[in-house]
């Protein structure tokens, strides 16, 4: 099973007769999955089924659905309102003489209010079922392309974050031979500024710069950040490779990367160290920007 991105877009349209449909989804990063449907008038009831689409391709996501209608027959034709224009006919003839005013102009008389009416046809139960399946199949058609598109862009997410991976291993492995190094460097750094501090001709007990060693080199062990570090890289890969929506856990080994790398800073008593741990740190944030659009 492959990991998918949470980004995507699809587009699917169709007609029934004259009646044209178009379904728009969009979907982007987020913490769970949200889903957002906007639906001309009449067509309110498939905000639910919408919802339920997606929950059956999707898992985590901010996802915005859009349908728009265009029927063509609906656009009605402009009829004249035949009672309403007999009326306004009789009170001209009936004040015709009893008021100083110009005969009025034709454009004039069907400008007025309620003379000319839109006609709209009626849609039958039967047709406007029709045009229901046939939305509903669109948002079906566009949920796969969402989804496949999604499941595309999961490959590319898959190589670019085990590249990550592998430098991330890389660096572990040269903080490791560099903290193999330490005991002895913190052993000839103590030795050091010991005989600069010590007036010439005293001598210093072998055996308790042996145990000052000892306790410096114990707090500047990392032996246990870096099993941690290799562990979390093994733990990333299986759950890229198992696939599905193994996004959140691997925002979690995120976070557990970045405390080991923190600590192994802290620890570091030379600089060659340091910049390990801070060059480990930045490709771990390179490693969490990718993986926060995996579902």
């Amino acid at each position: 099973m492959s990991i998918a991105s949470m980004t995507g877009f699809a587009r699917a349209n169709g007609a029934v007769g004259e009646f044209l449909w178009t379904w728009e989804l969009k979907s982007v990063n987020g913490r769970s999955l949200d889903v957002r449907c906007r639906v001309p008038q009449g067509f309110e009831a498939l905000d639910g089924l919408a919802r339920q689409v997606a929950a059956e391709f999707l898992k985590r996501g901010n996802l915005a659905l859009t349908l728009g209608v265009d029927d063509v027959a609906s656009r009605g034709r402009l009829a004249v309102n035949r009672p309403a224009l007999d009326q306004i006919l009789a009170l001209m003839k009936e004040l015709d003489g009893n008021v100083a005013a110009a005969q009025p102009s034709l454009d004039g008389i069907l400008g007025l209010k309620g003379v000319l009416e839109i006609e709209v046809p009626q849609v039958d139960a039967e047709l406007m079922a029709t045009r229901q399946r046939a939305i509903e199949d669109g948002l079906r058609q566009a949920m796969c392309e969402l989804d496949a598109m999604r499941r595309r862009e999961g490959g590319r997410l898959r190589e670019v974050v085990f590249a990550h991976l592998d430098e991330i291993e890389r660096l572990t492995r040269a903080a490791a031979a560099c903290a193999g190094a330490q005991p002895g460097q913190i052993r000839a750094r103590l030795e050091s500024q010991v005989k600069e501090l010590m007036p010439d001709g005293i001598a210093v007990d072998p055996d308790r710069l042996a145990q000052e060693i000892a306790l410096l080199a114990g707090r500047a062990d990392v032996r246990e950040e870096l099993d941690r570090l290799h562990a979390h890289i093994g733990a990333a890969r299986e759950l890229i490779a198992a696939g599905g929506a193994v996004g959140r856990k691997l925002d979690f080994l995120c976070q557990e990367f970045n405390r080991e790398a923190n600590t192994l800073c802290s620890k570091a008593s030379d600089l060659a160290l340091t910049n390990i741990g801070i060059e480990l740190k930045a490709a771990i944030e390179q490693l969490r920007e990718q993986i926060q659009n995996i579902e």
